[in-house]
């Protein structure tokens, strides 16, 4: 039986583009970009190319890009190492629905006795506007940490206006929206991770903004923040930019056509099983991404069930479902947090494999239920 994947929202196949890139790149850009001999200069040209290349589908400039091993690193060292560059630093200030690398961000700064605050959500998953509002000594926090949409339920936040009111740093996770839409301005550092858009898994992006302090929070000499990042795989980079100025170009289109799928997803599970919560925004939100929780029913479960039918979502905590922990954005969100699960479609999938998952879905849960009565 052929296995339907439907968990784009954690990594994406592999764009043709990235495929392509990676493939030429390997035979140039495997030696070390930093050294001067002539292998380490075409290496060094094929990064710069790169980095050239995601500049313009992000719009900023070149030198305001780094690439990194990973979504995880690029939030890591954005979030600390603007905290790091404060001379009297305030508090972590970050939302409660946040990437679980945010949250470990945070967890190793009040570890080493820095101050964390976290800011709650509505029901639907979005902060307010004025999030530093509530927040004691939010004016002097050293970094306000905002996802551009959430990764689990798709609802969009408010960047634009929280940026707006706020002299506080910006750090933006886009990992979840890159590849379907345009980031809204006013951020002052922006992380995100290639897999996400077809790239390769050994790559992400960190942009910081031009006048945004940063410092080196890792071990290490104080350097700039490529130094502070280390070696790269070249080619993984190479691929990233590729797949990444593919994606912007077809975006458009895409997000359009999954937003349709995503709409006939909802509008189905929400007339035809009982008892079921579909959590976010339903008209504010990323076009891939539908989340429902199913009254009864165990997550591990029903993951377990689709499986067998030839299905691949994720179940759980979206940032941790090898674990299976209740999700913590649902809890944020004050929504029922268990027998949940995210269908997050890609770029190659069809309005035939919806319409088989919404087949083979409702009576899959109705057995679940049965049972366990």
């Amino acid at each position: 039986m052929t296995e339907t994947y439907f968990d784009g929202a954690t990594a994406q196949p592999v764009h043709p583009a990235a495929r392509d890139a990676y493939a030429a790149a390997l035979s140039e850009g495997w030696a070390g970009p930093g050294r001067l001999y002539t292998l380490g200069r075409r290496s060094r040209m094929l990064l710069e190319a790169a980095r050239q290349s995601a500049a313009a589908s992000l719009g900023v400039s070149a030198d305001e890009v780094t690439f990194t091993s990973s979504g995880t690193q690029a939030v890591h060292a954005g979030v600390l190492g603007v905290i790091a560059a404060r001379s009297e630093p305030g508090p972590l200030v970050h939302s409660a629905v946040e990437h679980s690398a945010v949250l470990h961000a945070a967890q190793w700064h009040e570890a080493r006795g820095g101050a964390v605050a976290v800011v709650p959500v509505d029901r639907l998953g979005r902060v307010d506007p004025d999030p530093l509002a509530g927040v004691e000594g939010g004016d002097g926090a050293s970094v306000l940490v905002v996802q551009s949409a959430n990764h689990e339920v798709g609802t969009r936040q408010p960047v634009a206006g929280i940026a707006a009111g706020t002299d506080v740093p910006l750090v933006v996770d886009a990992a979840a929206s890159l590849p379907w839409e345009p980031v809204p301005a006013g951020w002052s550092v922006l992380a995100a991770s290639a897999r996400k858009w077809g790239g390769l898994s050994g790559a992400g992006l960190l942009v910081v903004r031009k006048g945004v302090r940063w410092r080196n929070p890792f071990p290490g000499e104080d350097s700039s923040i490529r130094e502070a990042i280390g070696e790269i795989d070249v080619p993984a980079a190479v691929a990233a930019a590729a797949s990444l100025r593919a994606v912007v170009a077809e975006r458009e289109e895409l997000s359009k056509r999954m937003r349709a799928l995503t709409e006939r997803i909802r509008e189905h599970i929400a007339s035809q099983i009982p008892e079921v919560e579909l959590p976010g925004d339903p008209v504010d939100r990323l076009p891939h991404i539908v989340t429902f929780s199913c009254l009864g029913v165990d997550g591990e479960v029903l993951l377990t069930e689709l499986n067998r039918a030839g299905f691949a979502v994720s179940s759980g905590s979206a940032c941790a479902s090898t674990r299976l922990r209740p999700s913590h954005v649902l809890q944020a969100m004050g929504v029922l947090s268990h027998g949940n699960v995210r269908v997050s479609l890609h770029r190659e999938s069809t309005e035939d494999e919806v319409e088989r998952f919404l087949e083979v879905l409702p009576g899959i849960v109705e057995s679940i239920r049965r049972l366990a009565r």
